[in-house]
């Protein structure tokens, strides 16, 4: 409370958690929103190539070193899959939590199929702040909560029933 009236003090409420490359910018689209948005869907999509373009050499070393077409088949596949299974996890994540065990579980998938989490990240950050939807639940949550609690303990005392 900021003062004896019981007013509730605005510093005192829930804050916004920051989101990676944006900070807490995606509340109210201020400060350059646009651009970072712009400038993650730019970046995650140029690292996705790249990581293409480092997949292909390693598709071209296993060709020179003639393993075979059963190996080559089965490093393919373990890729596309990975990937597409990275791309939903991802996606997923920006619209809730994810289990941490499940996520400890995964790490070893996750990190072979990054170039699904890199177009995840792409797709999202072209509609809005990847996590912003969830974050945004959140904290509206938490401010409808906050005000509900501040608004028990505030009022006009002498307004108040009497128990009788």
């Amino acid at each position: 409370m900021s003062d004896e009236n019981g007013t509730p003090n605005p510093a005192a409420g829930p804050h916004p958690d920051p989101i990676r490359f944006f900070g807490t910018t995606w509340v109210d689209h201020s400060r350059g929103y646009l651009a970072r948005r712009i400038g993650v869907a730019t970046g995650s999509l140029a690292a996705a190539v790249v990581s293409c373009l480092v997949l292909r050499f390693a598709y071209q070393g296993l060709q020179i070193a003639d393993v075979g077409g059963f190996v080559t088949l089965i490093m393919i596949v373990m890729f596309a899959v990975c990937s597409a299974l990275a791309f939903r996890h991802t996606w997923d994540g920006f619209t809730k939590r994810p289990d941490p065990d499940r996520q400890a579980s995964l790490r070893g998938l996750l990190a072979i199929g990054f170039v699904g989490s890199l177009l995840a990240y792409f797709f999202r950050a072209l509609v809005e702040a990847p996590g912003e939807k969830l974050h945004r639940e959140e904290y509206e949550e938490a401010r409808t909560q906050y005000e509900k609690r501040t608004a028990r303990r505030t009022g006009n005392p002498s307004k108040k029933r009497r128990r009788p």
